[in-house]
């Protein structure tokens, strides 16, 4: 079995060449960080998910998380790593270094959490939780909360939850029934929270969990919901953990997946009260807690790509290294040499699927979280404006698109590995069953594809939509006569003005009062609007590789067709550049006919799910 890789070099150019993360050094948030200290952050967080996180994913999966008796633990082999990763300063790249955080652009934070989290998805679960707890905490809290809370949880001295599920209400949040009655100036909360990720654990001395119940008198729905702290143990007022806060678990699942992280039933004011704190005001909480589930969904999304990347880095080298049948041509020789299946045109193929997909999803996620940073710290407003739009529209994409095809491309990866795929020989059958869940927590893709098309594209007089169709618009423009990516930038064109048909198409059945029509199509909607960003994205990117590889050819002399073939078969960069390329052609001319063909299907009139006597 190869040992565990990651293609720093995809992310390297992802980071510096295509989206320029320096320009962020000198925004006055960031005048302090460099490429220098970018790339040493880069190299270290790969370094550590090889050398620690890889050896740890079989150990999680195959022992799993134990529950006795109302307690949960993990394998000795997780409490090493964990002190590990806390002393090594990655619990939060991003966090405000006034409490304990490394002080990271976003992006930044988001290719450490590809690299580690496609090392051990289960893991990097724990550490991701504590950090979006802190962030709400930071943004939101109170100083008090801050002073005892803040430097705990982004240093991992201390976990982080997000409570928001019930038995009786999943995506429908409006329909909790968790209770908060005011005591003082805290709250006694009482609820049962399920499928609560790291819940409970013994990694650390104390979970903070951020909850979501009902005050007495709140108005039903949404509109009625708060947000409270609610520590596992009570807080004393110099920081150390004090008494038990009546905050139990009740059981954990037993899952297909991630099963080194404990999913958890979580039951406030069992055997006595589990006092709270409001952060912000009474029935504002549902605000609050969006602000941490989308930055969840893009970290979801991450865990689509890490999957996908991972078992990328599988294949390929099992493709090379997997000695089995002849060259096609000499198929009729019982004599010929045998050949690595990568030389089969069908593996190829496969291998160029992931390839593609794995390199335009990095590119959606790094560029949605680019957009994150500039939407909070760049210095004109229209310009935070502009990026806010942008991470609006593509949250549900990153979350939605990359956790589907994420797990589209783990099941790719098993099938290049044919039999021994669906083995525990190989790592690929956990990649596929670790991804998933991730279409499924933080919002169903069906929510995700409901909020693209009634909050996103709809919504706000459709100004995200506008926004990015704006953006796209100015892309194909500049580069319709690109004498190497110009056909393809056509493509996308042609399919751009599908898009915006369709989205008419949408507007006019709802005024003709067919409010269900959209709904029905809302999944396969996104799967387009995603398949025309991925494209986007790949050619976008191909504008930059066609420059880097012509300079390339260029200083070679390389001229003629021939030559340029011998330069990129003997110059890893030109190599590289040109692998750029076959992705970005591959993709367009294979995958986004894929949209026209949904757009077909929306337009059609077809209402059959709503008219089926199921």
């Amino acid at each position: 079995m190869s040992p565990f890789a990651i293609d720093k070099r995809d992310i390297q150019f992802c980071l510096f060449e295509y989206l320029d993360v320096e320009q962020l050094c000198k925004l006055p948030k960031y005048t302090e960080h460099n490429r220098e200290l970018f790339d040493m952050v880069i190299d270290e967080a790969t370094k550590f998910a090889v050398d620690v996180l890889a050896p740890l994913n079989p150990i999680l999966d195959q022992q799993g998380v134990q529950f006795d008796k109302g307690k949960v633990t993990l394998p000795k082999e997780c409490h090493e790593v964990y002190n590990k990763f806390r002393d090594a300063g990655w619990v939060s790249p991003s966090g405000s270094p006034e409490f304990g955080g490394q002080g990271l652009p976003l992006i930044l934070n988001t290719a450490i959490t590809e690299i580690q989290g496609s090392a051990s998805m289960a893991f990097l679960m724990c550490p991701g939780l504590t950090r979006a707890a802190g962030h709400v905490i930071e943004i939101s809290g109170t100083e008090e909360m801050k002073k005892l809370y803040l430097e705990k949880l982004y240093t991992g001295i201390w976990g982080g939850t997000m409570c928001l599920t019930e038995s009786s209400a999943g995506s429908a949040v409006g329909d909790i029934r968790s209770k908060a009655k005011k005591d003082g100036d805290s709250y006694l909360i009482e609820g049962e929270k399920i499928f609560i990720s790291f819940g409970d654990h013994d990694l650390v001395d104390n979970i903070v969990h951020l909850v979501l119940a009902r005050t007495e008198g709140a108005p039903k729905g949404i509109k009625g919901i708060s947000l409270f702290l609610v520590p596992k143990f009570l807080v004393n007022d110099d920081g150390s953990v004090g008494e038990f806060n009546h905050v139990s678990c009740g059981n954990i699942e037993h899952k297909m997946g991630i099963k080194g992280s404990p999913t958890c039933t979580i039951i406030f004011g069992d055997g006595g009260p589990s006092r709270g704190w409001l952060i912000g005001e009474e029935c504002a909480g549902i605000r609050f807690m969006f602000q941490m589930m989308n930055e969840a969904r893009i970290g979801v999304g991450l865990q689509g790509l890490g999957a996908a990347a991972a078992s990328y880095q599988e294949a390929l080298q099992f493709a090379i290294e997997r000695i089995q049948g002849v060259d096609m041509k000499d198929m009729k020789d019982v004599d010929a040499p045998r050949v690595p299946i990568i030389k089969h045109p069908d593996i190829r193929r496969s291998l160029l699927t992931m390839k593609a997909f794995v390199e335009g999803m990095r590119a959606l996620i790094y560029t949605t979280a680019k957009c994150g940073d500039l939407s909070v710290h760049a210095v004109d407003d229209e310009i935070k404006a502009h990026n806010k739009l942008m991470l609006d529209l593509l949250t549900p994409i990153c979350k939605a698109y990359c956790s589907d095809w994420g797990f589209n491309m783990t099941a790719i990866g098993i099938q290049v590995f044919g039999g021994y795929g669906y083995t525990r020989e190989y790592p690929v059958e956990q990649y596929c069953r670790d991804a998933k869940i991730a279409s499924i927590y933080e919002g169903t893709n069906g929510i995700q594809a409901l909020d693209l098309l009634g909050r996103k594209v709809a919504g706000k007089g459709g100004a995200s939509f506008m926004t990015f169709l704006n953006h796209i618009n100015g892309f194909i423009d500049d580069n319709s006569e690109h004498s190497v990516v110009g056909p393809y930038v056509q493509k996308i064109a042609k399919t751009r003005d599908t898009l915006t048909q369709v989205v008419m198409h949408f507007q006019k059945v709802g005024m003709d009062g067919d409010f269900y029509y959209p709904l029905v199509h809302a999944t396969p909607f996104l799967d387009m609007f995603g398949t025309l960003v991925m494209a986007f994205f790949l050619a976008d990117m191909g504008i930059v590789a066609d420059k880097k590889l012509s300079a390339i050819f260029e200083e070679a002399g390389a001229s003629s067709d021939e030559d340029k073939l011998k330069v990129v078969d003997g110059n890893p960069e030109a190599k590289f550049y040109d692998g750029k390329l076959h992705s970005m052609r591959f993709y367009i001319d294979t995958y986004l006919p894929h949209a026209e063909a949904i757009a077909e299907t929306i337009q059609s009139g077809n209402r059959s799910p709503l008219d089926v006597n199921f």
